[in-house]
């Protein structure tokens, strides 16, 4: 169990997104259009993104408060795990729809 001040961590948010783009593919996207995304999200800002292969790890800050989270790029689906700090917990579901309506928009396969 982490303790957070004020208390207990809350649980991660985790989202999976489905795609058809192949690893290398849906990298590259998330690579290039991490920023560009968050640009479109007023009051973010980007302070970490590490990548290790397929895997990223990344800080963001939002309202004042720092987020932090992990994506895992595989074959077929994109998971992401944001871990929230207890003023961002009532934006939660919010932040969930958000992370995956722009994760499939990232995604969508383009013809």
């Amino acid at each position: 169990m982490v303790i957070e001040q004020g208390g207990i961590m809350p649980a991660p948010l985790i989202v999976s997104i489905p795609h058809q783009l192949g690893r290398v593919e849906a990298r590259r996207r998330l690579q290039s259009g991490l920023t560009r995304a968050a640009a479109h999200v007023p009051a973010l800002s980007i302070d970490e993104e590490r990548w290790d292969g397929d895997c990223m790890s990344f800080r963001v800050r939002a309202l004042g408060q720092a987020a932090s989270g992990l994506v895992d790029v595989s074959e077929d689906s994109v998971r992401i795990e944001v871990t929230l700090p207890w003023l961002l917990q009532r934006f939660a579901d919010a932040v969930q729809k958000a992370i995956h309506r722009n994760g499939r928009l990232l995604l969508e396969k383009r013809s």
